[in-house]
């Protein structure tokens, strides 16, 4: 397996002020085999960046010895696909259409995409909307997204969030096998679901629905956001989700999610990567 780190991992990343040259520049000085991009409606990287500015980078990653292992997107969160409003909906559809294209001209293959929220938990204001209401409108929302990502050769990568929607490995399967395409999967994140499973569970379920994999860290017995902690600080057992990798035959990118950034924190992301996975 290849590791990867999250661009969002660096100074100024989450907030997409980072120039992507430098944020490349430091995975490839800390190890990294590769960098997974973030993209946004505002910052370096955006659905409107253009071909040339997407060639450009790749150049550069290329220079650096980097791969792009995938291209993230929090705007969801902001602009749900599953809102009430119509026009958020629309918006974010839009958006995501764009985005699968500058995907792809970064030469990578998947794209992470979160399908809508029951709740938010890090914005209050956000409102609420009925488990299944939510499930209809995530269906429909990536019923229409399905023929660019199959045009474009990029898969919507449905990553398991604290959004209380896809609440277990049988219901996120049973929803990505809905739309019987094989650009939509997963982006498996062993630290999101150590709440309520097993990270090697799931792995087993999803088995080659999963397009990528994010790496955290969590202690259960805080049991909040408060509990995502530093990499072999944790309770996530690698050992056990590398054996489940193993019988699945996953040997993609595993890519470092660790947020927010920290000081030194891109550091020990790192050395724990290389202590995990080489």
């Amino acid at each position: 397996m290849k590791i990867s780190a999250s661009y969002w991992i660096f100074e100024g990343g989450l907030e997409g002020t980072l120039p992507v040259t430098s944020a490349m520049e430091q995975a490839s000085q800390l190890g990294f085999d590769a960098i997974e991009l973030g993209i946004a409606s505002q910052g370096v990287l955006t659905h409107q960046s253009t071909k040339a500015e997407c060639d450009s980078i790749l150049e550069e990653a290329h220079k650096k010895g980097l791969e792009i292992s995938g291209v993230a997107s929090g705007e969801s969160w902001t602009n749900s696909p599953t809102a009430t409003d119509v026009k958020v909906r629309e918006t974010i559809l839009d958006f995501t259409q764009k985005a699968l294209q500058v995907t792809q001209w970064l030469g990578t293959d998947a794209y992470l995409f979160v399908p809508g929220a029951v709740d938010v938990f890090f914005m209050p204001e956000a409102e609420v909307i009925p488990y299944d209401v939510c499930y209809e409108r995530a269906k429909e929302g990536i019923s229409r997204l399905v023929p660019t990502a199959e045009d474009l050769g990029v898969s919507i990568a449905i990553e398991n969030v604290w959004n209380k929607f896809l609440l277990s490995p049988l219901e996120m399967r049973d929803f990505i096998d809905y739309f019987n395409s094989e650009n939509v999967g997963a982006y498996f994140d062993v630290g999101n679901v150590l709440l309520t499973g097993y990270p090697e569970q799931w792995i087993r379920i999803l088995g080659s629905r999963i397009k990528r994999i994010h790496i955290k860290d969590f202690k259960n017995s805080i049991g909040t956001e408060d509990g995502f902690v530093d990499l072999l600080e944790g309770d996530v057992d690698f050992e056990a989700i590398k054996k489940a990798l193993a019988e699945i035959n996953y040997d993609g990118y595993v890519t470092a999610e660790m947020i927010p950034y920290l000081p030194d924190r891109p550091e020990k992301t790192a050395a724990a990567m290389k202590k995990i996975f080489k």
